[in-house]
């Protein structure tokens, strides 16, 4: 036996990986008709290490390999000719057939050293693998992160079939440098491609090539990660420019990383996290082979470190902030990408939440502030500053205008004016040769940051507008205090409410400082979600669900809201 082997953890990656292998091998004959290929060649990959290791149920299995020639031929049905993988969204995409070959790769070294009964499985992956070379070799990218997972396939390729071309490839997206900023956060910020891509091939490549900067760059990753892990055992989203902004992103699928990271470096606080994201148990097919081709990753954890509260992290490049401590973990953010690109798109940070809180189970996961402002839509910061330690300062300045008559030397006879953008539409009236008179609208936020909570001082400038503050409590809990609006909707217009998840709860209590009383039930009409023209003109929104209470009224208004945190005392 391996000495310091994790038999526990071992024998867990063998079970998941069994899971998803299993009635592949029951069924070895079995087409595996509509799945995708990049499913396929993680299937091959799995069910060949499920062969390949003593802990699985299929170890030595003839079905197994049976199971993986019937996903390699579907597999080559969709390879083009040009090496590349038919299907999905990005068409002849070298980077999306790069995850596809990395696991064909990988399965590569599972199986060509395992004797005669993987030689065909040997020689398909082989033949698979260097018709995409060259297509992976000379093609490019459209997403940072792509650049770090057709570099691992290159890679890989080069381990199993030498070709230093492959590497001066490598060299010259390499010497791009690693989009990595002074905090430790990707370009993308995102949990989910960090986890899933960058990470991954940023490790591999330091493998391969012997180059302990690209470990390093992921031990920095790692170490931003611990101050965004929230007390529900996910990772923080809501600064992400991808599509996990809006989503939660369990801190399992952090576990190979930080396990390996753990290991190498004996980090307490990466074995803490690895054994948190660990504990709801592993459902990662993948890991048995991770186990294979990266020994390490068996052996035992170092002790963890415990985790130091009350703790505080201030993320200056993402405008993120967070407090935690054993009544409540709060976030606040403040560094959309809106307000200077002024439009919702793929790759910029969207999400209006503005400040989440944690207190056990009772949990609110979103503050957003809407105003009805020519339909720009919510609140999103374009500054944010730190005042003192805990306290902070969100800022947004909105702008519309109305334009004057074109001077005399830009006008036309046949009133044929270019079609441009105005930042709010677009017409055919050559806006920026125009004189303009512009209305702003002005929204700051100073945000305390407590042990058991939050205070929220609102104040909201400019013309009279319609506002909204919504607060979306996550489902379990009940809400007391406030006035049933209907569909899960309530509102306060003074005093405090309270929601109440197990013993754990959240109370709200509002004042108004400025301005005239808070809106009633009978005012629907301000007593919601506004997402904004870039998503109702297409008939989407962005809006939250869960039990949403909201505070309204019409501005300008200055407003207090105090959140504070109560959880019953540990029992001794």
């Amino acid at each position: 036996m391996q000495l310091g082997l994790d038999r526990e953890f071992v024998d867990e990656a063998a079970r998941a990986a069994d899971r998803l292998a299993a009635p592949s091998a029951a069924r070895p004959d079995e087409e595996p008709a509509g799945v995708p290929h990049r499913d396929l060649a993680r299937r091959v990959k799995t069910l060949l290490a499920a062969y390949r290791s003593p802990h699985s149920v299929l170890h030595g299995s003839a079905p197994a390999v049976a199971a993986a020639m019937t996903h390699l031929t579907a597999l080559r049905a969709l390879q083009t000719s040009s090496g590349l993988f038919a299907g999905g969204d990005n068409v002849q995409s070298p980077p999306d057939s790069a995850f596809t070959v990395n696991d064909v790769c990988d399965a590569h070294v599972l199986a060509v050293d395992a004797g005669p009964e993987l030689g065909e499985v040997a020689t398909a992956l082989a033949e698979i693998a260097g018709a995409a070379s060259e297509s992976l070799r000379t093609g490019g990218v459209h997403t940072p992160n792509h650049r770090w997972e057709l570099c691992a396939a290159l890679a890989r390729l080069h381990r199993s079939f030498p070709d230093d071309r492959l590497l001066d490839r490598v060299d010259a997206w390499l010497a791009e440098g690693v989009d990595i900023d002074a905090e430790g956060l990707y370009s993308e910020r995102s949990a989910v491609y960090a986890t899933h891509v960058s990470n991954p091939s940023l490790l591999l490549l330091a493998d391969v090539l012997g180059r302990t900067d690209l470990r390093d760059a992921v031990e920095r990753n790692l170490t931003a990660t611990l101050d965004l892990i929230r007390p529900d055992a996910t990772v923080e989203t809501v600064h992400s420019r991808r599509q996990d902004q809006n989503h939660p992103f369990p801190l399992a699928h952090c576990l190979p990383h930080y396990r390996l990271l753990a290991i190498r470096t004996g980090r307490g606080d990466f074995s803490r996290a690895a054994r948190l994201a660990a504990a709801g148990g592993i459902d990662d097919p993948d890991l048995l082979a991770q186990t294979l081709l990266t020994p390490d990753l068996c052996r035992a954890l170092p002790a963890p470190e415990p985790q130091a509260l009350p703790r505080d992290r201030y993320f200056t490049t993402a405008r993120l902030a967070s407090r935690a401590s054993a009544t409540a973990h709060s976030v606040l953010y403040g560094g959309s990408d809106v307000p200077e690109h002024r439009r919702i798109r793929s790759g910029l940070a969207c999400n209006p939440t503005f400040l989440r809180l944690f207190a056990g189970e009772a949990v609110l996961d979103a503050v957003r502030l809407s105003r009805g402002f020519f339909d720009l839509g919510p609140f999103r910061a374009a500054d944010m500053r730190r005042l003192t330690e805990h306290r902070y300062e969100l800022t947004e300045t909105l702008t519309a205008a109305y334009y004057q008559p074109l001077p005399p030397d830009q006008r036309r006879d046949d009133g044929a004016y270019r079609l441009t953008d105005e930042g709010r539409f677009s017409a055919a009236m050559a806006f920026p040769d125009r004189p303009r008179d512009e209305v702003s609208h002005t929204t700051r936020v100073e945000a305390d940051l407590r042990e058991d909570g939050a205070d929220l001082r609102i104040d909201i400038g400019g013309p009279p507008v319609p506002w909204a503050l919504e607060l979306t409590f996550r489902p379990g809990g009940v809400l007391e205090g406030a006035v049933p609006i209907g569909d899960g909707r309530w509102c306060l217009t003074a005093g405090s409410a309270t929601y109440r998840a197990g013993g754990d709860e959240i109370r709200v209590d509002v004042g108004v400082e400025a301005g005239g009383p808070l809106a009633g039930p009978e005012h629907g009409d301000v007593l919601r979600y506004d997402p904004g023209q870039d998503h109702t003109l297409v008939g989407g929104t962005d809006a939250t669900r869960g039990n949403r209470l909201y505070i309204g009224g019409h501005g300008p208004r200055t407003l207090t809201v105090a959140l504070r945190a109560r959880r019953p005392a540990p029992a001794l």
